[in-house]
């Protein structure tokens, strides 16, 4: 086990990295190709033209797909070199690219983006209202944020369930603040909130909420997987919010 570590650089341990991006990446068996990013594919809508920043960007694997979408530019943020490495290779031959910078760190010009996308990263940061009003003073006037974290049904608890889960335990839901737990071979800091909490922050700093969603699994991705998509149907993995920027 590593000592604790939260945000980018948990994943530069190679041991770890490696088992995430296989997680990730796994087919049917990834509940993010299941469930999170057709919800968040769904929720972006058509992007062409537009300038996106992907804040928390892992190995990019969004950045293709919104590239072939029409995109007018993709940038990436990560605070993990070895995903800056494996993001900018991914997006090799493209006009993309990946930048290191911890995410609680960013700032950026007025109207330097027309939408920021953030996938599963904002958990790992602990003032998560000033990052939100970074990104509302670089969007583009009328700009959207569209973002994705671990459900809070997830954070507020760990089992230590090595392996597929059969239950889960919902405890100290409206204690708010950093979670240790086992994560991807390793010991992780996640700050859990409510989903009250998310939607307070989003609309404190400046955004109206355009969306609040759990994430359902998609039927048409399991490829006739009946009983991976009834397991996926028994509890929320993740909680997707869209703001839309005011002023």
């Amino acid at each position: 086990m590593t000592g604790s570590r939260r945000g980018g650089s948990f994943y530069d341990v190679p041991q770890i990295f490696e088992r995430y991006l296989d997680h990730r990446h796994s087919g049917v068996s990834s509940p993010n190709q299941v469930m999170e990013e057709p919800a968040l594919l769904d929720e972006l809508g058509t992007v062409a033209g537009l300038r996106v920043l992907d804040l928390g960007c892992g190995d990019a694997a969004i950045g293709q797909t919104l590239l072939n979408a029409g995109c007018r530019s993709y940038l990436g943020l990560d605070g993990s070199a070895a995903m800056v490495e494996a993001g900018n290779a991914a997006l090799r031959g493209t006009s993309g690219r990946v930048e290191m910078a911890d995410i609680e760190d960013f700032s950026a010009p007025a109207s330097s983006f027309d939408v920021i996308v953030s996938r599963l990263a904002f958990h790992y940061v602990d003032d998560l209202q000033s990052v939100l009003a970074a990104c509302h003073a670089c969007l583009s006037p009328g700009g959207r944020i569209v973002f994705t974290v671990v459900h809070p049904v997830l954070s507020s608890y760990d089992s230590g369930t090595q392996g597929k889960r059969t239950s889960w335990v919902v405890d100290d839901y409206f204690v708010k603040g950093p979670r240790e737990r086992s994560w991807m071979g390793g010991t992780v800091t996640w700050f859990h909130r409510t989903v009250e909490d998310y939607v307070i922050a989003l609309m404190k700093t400046g955004f109206s909420l355009a969306s609040l969603r759990e994430c359902a699994p998609s039927e048409d991705r399991f490829n006739g997987d009946v009983a991976e998509l009834e397991r996926r149907r028994r509890v929320p993995l993740f909680l997707l919010l869209a703001g839309t920027r005011i002023g």
